[in-house]
């Protein structure tokens, strides 16, 4: 079953609310990088990235110019090989970053093509039995205004999520204690409530933070500091009495093998459309259950849940409102908490191109 013709495509997308977080500020788009694979035999499969607003073109041209000639009248089945070699063709300039995430939505492509010709979902292709996966609603909402926080938390619940994320990382930890504070009165004690600071604190900060925010029975406290920092994460995860969660900057295995390692992390959160595809997001997932951890996700969780329907350590699934949805066929099932994974063939993710046309981006 070769690879016959591969098609990237850019999209630059406004969002519908901006959204606000301790590093990024606002923002108010993101990009899409789509790629899309055919192979001898008629089938079609899709794979995507995304950017908050940098570093689309660059994605989108390593995926034309340097990976395409590469998956020509390659047989898409032997994928293992395929990611090998995306890997050691742009090592040089990679190992993890920009060409990361190209080899992500080819080797997103791959494994929806290797599903949709066997005929069945990815999460059942990838051994998963039941295809329930806990979620929990991730809010970008650093600058929302305590009432506006009040209310998004509300719509949360009232949409059915039975967990929730909130931002840190306010000028003053007085005011992060505050909101963290009026946020579990609000939703009681009985629903899991995670924090994240974005990368924004240094390790004695993080641990004066933690410490400070440990009485709101927290459920992790994500990315405390710089990810380069894995000495600083372990000692935020000895000294600071709150479970970590850190993985969305991290983009490769050997990268979250050290965190892991090192005992910087409670809760590995690897991005499949960030960390190279779905192929190293199950050896993260495998690595983390070694030691014992469970694995939670970061963005487009249309993909990611079949990933955690696949592996036996899965936590939360994170769901994020980036607004893909106006441009999927089919609805994001959420039930009572829970997401469903879809039972159509590859990763069931459906877009509407004639809708995208007019955000695309020229290469």
């Amino acid at each position: 079953m070769k690879i016959t013709d591969i098609q990237a495509d850019y999209y630059r997308i406004p969002l519908t609310t901006v959204l606000s977080d301790s590093t990024h500020g606002e923002m108010s788009y993101f990009e899409l990088i789509t790629a899309r694979l055919h192979s001898d035999d008629g089938v079609e499969g899709l794979g995507y990235t995304y950017t908050t607003g940098v570093g689309g073109a660059a994605i989108h041209a390593m995926i034309t110019k340097d990976l395409a000639s590469l998956l020509l009248q390659v047989d898409s089945r032997g994928i293992e090989s395929i990611w090998n070699q995306m890997w050691w063709r742009l090592h040089w300039v990679g190992r993890g970053g920009a060409a990361a995430f190209a080899m992500a939505a080819v080797d997103i492509a791959l494994w929806d093509l290797k599903s949709k010709q066997i005929g069945e979902p990815l999460w059942r292709l990838l051994g998963g039995n039941n295809n329930r996966v806990k979620t929990y609603a991730g809010g970008v909402d650093l600058q929302l205004s305590l009432d506006e926080l009040c209310e998004q938390t509300h719509n949360f619940i009232e949409s059915g999520f039975r967990a929730l994320k909130m931002k840190v990382g306010r000028e003053r930890l007085a005011e992060d204690v505050e909101r963290v504070a009026k946020i579990r009165e609000l939703i009681g004690p009985d629903v899991p409530l995670m924090i994240d600071a974005n990368m924004i604190w240094s390790v004695e900060h993080a641990i004066r933070a933690a410490r400070a925010l440990a009485d709101y029975d927290i459920f992790w406290l994500e990315e405390p500091t710089i990810p380069d920092d894995i000495q600083g994460h372990a000692k935020i995860a000895r000294e600071g009495g709150i479970p970590i969660a850190t993985g969305e900057n991290l983009h490769t295995v050997y990268e979250f093998q050290k965190m892991i390692h090192q005992g910087g992390i409670s809760f590995p959160e690897p991005d499949v459309a960030t960390v190279g595809g779905v192929t190293p997001w199950l050896k993260i997932a495998h690595l983390a259950e070694a030691y014992n951890l469970p694995v939670t996700t970061h963005g487009v969780h249309d993909l990611q849940v079949h990933l955690l329907a696949a592996v036996a350590n899965a936590s939360y699934l994170e769901v994020h409102g980036f607004g893909l949805e106006r441009f999927t066929r089919y609805a994001f099932q959420l039930d009572n908490g829970e997401a469903i994974a879809p039972d159509r063939p590859g990763h069931g993710v459906v877009l509407e191109w004639e809708a995208l046309e007019a955000y695309r981006q020229k290469g």
